[in-house]
C-alpha cells in the first residue's frame, strides 16, 4: 500500500464538493490546479472560481497556470511530487500533465461513460430525457473522457427534476465514487474496463445560445425536457411577442400537459394567474421567467404587472 499524495484539478463548485471529500478521508493534497483569475460581470470585478476560493479557505498550496505547457509551471507541478492527479471539470490536459504521476491521473466525469462525453453531461441526460445517469471514475488519455474506466455509480433522475437538483445529487455521487477509486488505487489493485466506441453513443455537446432556444414546434415532452435540462443554468429562452413588441425571454420552470386543441403552436394563454403555451399536443405552463432588464419572477408575478392580448405568441 502506497500513501497518495494528490494534486487536484478543478474549477466549478461541483469540483469543491469532491476536494472536500478527498481532505475529509484524510488523503494528502499536495497541490491544487485551478483556472485563473477572470474578470465577470457588468463591473469587471476579478472573480474567482470556485475551487480557488475553498483552496484559500483551506490554507492549501494553489496554482494557476493559463498555459498547461509552460516550463515554469511544469517545474513547479513536478516539484510537488505527486504520485496521483485527480481531475474533476478542469480543461483537458497535455499528455506532459497527465503522464507525470506515477500512479496516474484520473477524471470523474459526470455520466455514465461512454455515453455523454463532452462539456454538458448533466444537461444533455435531461434534456433528452434519460431516466438514469451517473457518475464515472476513468484514466486520463489524449482524448477527451475516453480513458479506461475505473468505476461507476447510477442514479435515476426523476421526470421533473432540473439540471441544478441533478447536479448537487451527482457531486455527492461523485464524492463517493472518487472515494472508493482513491482507495482501490491506494491499495493497488484498481482494475479497468477499456470504454467501447458505438455508433449508439450520445455525446454531451457545448452549450451554446442555439441549442439552448426553445423549437416550439417539438412535442411537449421534448421542450419540458429542454426547460428543465437547462435550469437553472444557462436557461432555456425565447422571444415573447406582442403588440409589435419583441422579448427575449428566459424560461427556469415549466410542466407540460397533454391535451388536444385547436390552437396555433406558440400562442399564449393568460389567466389573472396562469400562463400556457400551446404546443402540438398539449401545452407548456410556464412557471417561472426573466424577462430582460428584470429579476426571475414566478408567472403570477409578472402578470401582476404585465398583460398580454390575443395576438400574444412565443417564437
Amino acid at each position: 500500500m502506497e500513501k497518495l499524495r494528490i494534486v487536484f484539478m478543478g474549477t466549478p463548485e461541483f469540483a469543491v464538493g469532491i476536494l472536500d471529500t478527498i481532505l475529509k478521508h484524510n488523503y494528502e493534497v499536495v497541490g491544487v490546479i485551478t483556472a485563473a483569475d477572470k474578470p465577470a460581470g457588468r463591473g469587471q470585478k476579478v472573480k474567482f472560481s470556485a475551487v480557488k476560493e475553498y483552496a484559500l479557505a483551506n490554507n492549501l498550496n494553489l496554482l494557476q497556470p493559463t498555459n498547461l505547457k509552460d516550463e515554469q509551471f511544469l517545474s513547479e507541478l513536478k516539484n510537488l511530487n505527486a504520485n496521483l492527479q485527480v481531475v474533476v471539470a478542469f480543461r483537458m490536459l497535455p499528455e506532459v500533465v497527465w503522464r507525470m504521476p506515477k500512479l496516474g491521473t484520473f477524471n470523474l466525469h459526470a455520466s455514465l461513460l461512454p455515453n455523454y462525453r463532452g462539456a454538458a453531461p448533466i444537461n444533455w441526460a435531461i434534456i433528452n430525457g434519460e431516466t438514469k445517469t451517473g457518475v464515472t471514475t476513468f484514466f486520463i488519455d489524449d482524448k477527451i473522457d475516453t480513458g479506461a474506466m475505473i468505476l461507476s455509480k447510477e442514479i435515476a433522475i426523476d421526470e421533473n427534476e432540473n439540471a441544478g437538483n441533478l447536479h448537487d445529487r451527482l457531486m455527492d455521487l461523485g464524492s463517493i465514487a472518487v472515494a472508493e477509486t482513491l482507495a482501490v488505487i491506494e491499495k493497488g489493485n484498481v482494475t479497468t474496463t477499456i470504454q467501447q466506441d458505438s455508433a449508439e453513443i450520445k455525446t454531451a455537446y457545448k452549450l451554446n445560445k442555439e441549442n439552448c432556444k426553445i423549437d416550439w414546434t417539438k412535442s411537449g415532452n421534448e421542450i419540458h425536457n429542454l426547460i428543465r435540462g437547462l435550469s437553472p443554468y444557462p436557461c432555456a429562452w425565447c422571444f415573447f411577442e406582442d403588440k409589435n413588441e419583441q422579448w427575449n425571454v428566459k424560461i427556469y420552470d415549466a410542466i407540460f400537459t397533454e391535451e388536444n386543441h385547436n390552437y396555433p403552436i406558440g400562442k399564449i394563454q393568460t389567466t389573472k394567474k396562469e400562463l400556457k403555451v400551446a404546443v402540438a399536443n398539449g401545452y407548456i405552463e410556464i412557471k417561472s421567467l426573466q424577462f430582460p432588464g428584470k429579476k426571475k419572477m414566478t408567472t403570477s408575478e409578472l402578470l401582476n404587472g404585465i398583460s398580454f392580448s390575443d395576438e400574444a405568441h412565443v417564437k
